[in-house]
């Protein structure tokens, strides 16, 4: 089980402030799609990620029981 922390407006599409996926292993990309396609989050490629408080690259591996964080671009004014 993988749990995705969720921030700003990905909250707001969601509903949630965390999420759990389960899933043993996947990489970034691969969870992104998964999120995309599961709760209709079209930003998502956009966000940052980090696994473990760790700032994360595309193909970085998730593996059950770690917190990713997903943290959209912030526009500032």
């Amino acid at each position: 089980m993988i749990t995705v922390l969720l921030f700003a407006q990905l909250q707001e599409v969601v509903g949630k402030e965390r999420i759990q996926v389960d899933a043993s292993e996947l990489t970034v990309t691969e969870l992104k799609e998964k999120l995309k396609s599961k709760y209709n989050i079209p930003q998502v490629d956009q966000v940052m990620t980090a696994i473990n408080e760790e700032y994360a690259l595309p193909d970085d591996l998730i593996t059950s029981g770690d917190i990713v964080a997903l943290i959209p671009p912030v526009s500032g004014g």
